[in-house]
């Protein structure tokens, strides 16, 4: 199996980038990591200089900042790390790729260079969230901030399938994201939406609020775009100001101080839980291959882990179970 990671995307590449797809290639010793970027900035990071037998460098000279326009960016810049890396999935030389840059670029590069499963109409990207019960699956949370009612179903058909395949959820409960639990409660989409996920054929539980989903009461959250990156950047920023709060409330005196010893490791477990680097990259579900965007901050084990996600994902086949899947309304 071979894995292109673009090693120029993301707010500290090449470093941290190359020092994870290494990791990942020291974890995974059955896989082939492909760094495609400016072999002499990728070089350097090579851990104890020398390259792994595992890891090859795919010279890709051109990258593409996050400022830029992401469709002429990909466009006119047939030689970044992130159009190569996709052209390699497309031309089945990887089996998948992974990037840490620009999300518009990579959803513009998976959309062109990749196209759209048969069925598809917009694409998703699909996160993992920490919850009391687990990760679970919130999508879209960015690729189209608006959306129609069957987006929404096909959203929930996709994320079924992805929970099941990857997150191992047995018949997945899959909630609408709204206001309110009642059937008529939202918007116009989400009340168009509703009756179309309740005649779908999966397990749709109803309307879950926003509250809802710390508690892991559903396993598949559908949203928009829009409502889905808010929920995610919101959750990102609480459990920060969460721990920047304990930290010095219980640091405040020498005999909080003596309490904190006590409940260090528990507060470490707390926080390995809320990590996003943990769960690795959210899979943009709906493009012909795999294609897994990292947050843009992301260090090693963020890489480590979404190297993982895309080796997971090659050996479910989900690709080819969301195009059997979606198939059918296509006829």
């Amino acid at each position: 199996m071979k894995i292109a990671v673009d090693a120029m995307g993301g707010d500290h590449a090449p470093g941290e980038i190359v020092k994870g797809a290494c990791q990942a290639a020291e974890a995974f010793p059955q896989l082939e990591l492909i760094l495609v970027g400016r072999e002499r900035e990728i070089k350097p990071f090579l851990p104890n200089g020398s390259q792994p037998g595992n890891v090859v460098i795919r010279q890709a000279e051109e990258t593409v900042a996050m400022g830029e326009h992401p469709a002429q960016a990909v466009r006119s810049k047939k030689d970044s790390s992130i159009v190569v890396a996709t052209r390699m999935v497309r031309e089945k030389e990887a089996d998948a790729l992974v990037s840490a840059g620009s999300t518009g670029a990579q959803m513009a590069a998976s959309l062109l260079g990749l196209g759209r499963i048969k069925g598809v109409e917009r694409p998703a990207i699909a996160t993992v969230m920490p919850t009391l019960e687990g990760g679970k699956l919130v999508l879209d949370v960015g690729a189209n901030p608006d959306a129609k009612a069957e987006h929404l179903l096909q959203y929930a058909r996709m994320g079924s399938i992805y929970a099941e395949r990857i997150l191992g959820l047995r018949e997945p409960r899959v909630g609408l994201l709204n206001i309110g639990g009642e059937e008529g409660k939202g918007n116009d989409l989400t009340q168009h939406a509703y009756p179309l996920l309740k005649a779908s054929g999966l397990n749709f539980i109803g309307n879950i609020e926003g509250r809802d989903v710390p508690y892991g009461r559903a396993d598949v959250v559908v949203c928009d775009g829009f409502v889905g990156n808010v929920l995610l950047k919101t959750a990102e920023g609480l459990a920060g100001a969460f721990f920047e709060q304990i930290k010095e409330k219980i640091t405040s005196s020498p005999v909080r101080k003596l309490g904190a010893l006590m409940v260090k490791p528990g507060l470490k477990e707390i926080a390995r839980s809320l990590d996003y680097a943990e769960y690795g990259g959210a899979p943009l579900l709906g493009v012909n291959g795999i294609s897994i965007i990292c947050h843009g901050s992301s260090k090693a084990k963020a890489i480590r882990n979404a190297v993982r996600v895309a080796k997971e994902c090659v050996q479910s086949r989900f690709v080819e179970e969301i195009s059997r899947a979606l198939r059918p309304a296509d006829r």
